[in-house]
């Protein structure tokens, strides 16, 4: 953990190297993510529910799912900037360093600008929480905090995917961000709306559902079976998969020759 540190450190202080730069970077990813909060706030000033959520219910997926996407996201950029990493050399170096590969990828690439939508998240949560109607007992707490540590490694499971897919095309697949992205855009609601099909494939292949909607379902009182509370503890399997996909990758793997 102590070189994790200087790591997180080092990247800290190049990307605050320029300050203002660093700055309306910030101000920018908060202000997108703004935009997608202001749909929502336009969607329900027309409709007073959307399948039986409110707004202040809603606004609980949109800051669980926005908050672990984030997090994935800086902490794991390394993975996403995965085929650069690749192409310029940097994954070669990494490879003859005496540490674990993925902390080597992990430590290398860090992105602070994405905490500006962590912050809107918080922010989110602040209104949503008291308002929602929910009563606040140790468990719905635990599931809560469940929903977002889980989120953020299921995100990052998913970038490992998209990190493994790269040892074999080099270049990086778009359709990885239908997941990844989409995943986050979509979860802005509860993934139940979008019908049986979808909720089915948000549950047994990428299972978003379990780290979103059927916690959710606890919170809000409509399911009391523990099942649903830790469903996004069972979320967690997706990570054997991914790494196991990124390892074998890893075996396969033949430098560019950068």
């Amino acid at each position: 953990m102590s070189l994790y540190a200087k790591f997180f450190v080092m990247n800290l202080k190049s990307q605050m190297q320029y300050k203002a730069s660093f700055c309306m970077t910030l101000f920018g990813n908060f202000l997108v993510s703004f935009t997608v909060l202001l749909g929502i706030f336009f969607m329900f000033d027309r409709f007073s529910e959307i399948d039986g959520f409110t707004f202040e219910e809603v606004l609980l997926c949109f800051a669980t799912m926005i908050m672990a996407h984030s997090l994935a996201e800086t902490f794991g950029r390394g993975f996403d900037l995965f085929p650069q990493m690749l192409g310029n050399g940097e994954f070669d170096r990494a490879l003859v360093r005496p540490q674990p590969i993925i902390f080597m990828v992990l430590s290398m690439k860090m992105d602070f600008a994405r905490l500006a939508r962590v912050a809107q998240a918080v922010l989110v949560f602040i209104y949503a929480i008291p308002n929602s109607g929910i009563v606040w007992t140790w468990d719905k707490i635990l599931t809560l905090v469940l929903m977002v540590i889980c989120g953020t490694l299921v995100y990052f499971a998913l970038f490992l995917i998209y990190a493994a897919f790269t040892f074999f095309t080099i270049e990086g697949l778009e359709f990885m961000n239908i997941f990844i992205y989409g995943g986050r855009e979509f979860g802005r609601y509860p993934f139940g709306i979008y019908g049986e099909g979808v909720l089915r494939f948000l549950t047994f292949v990428i299972p978003l559902a379990l780290v979103q909607y059927f916690p959710l379902l606890y919170l809000l009182g409509r399911e009391t079976t523990p099942l649903f509370m830790f469903a996004p503890v069972i979320a967690l399997i997706f990570l054997v998969p991914a790494y196991g996909f990124f390892r074998f990758g890893l075996s396969n793997y033949k430098s560019t020759g950068s």
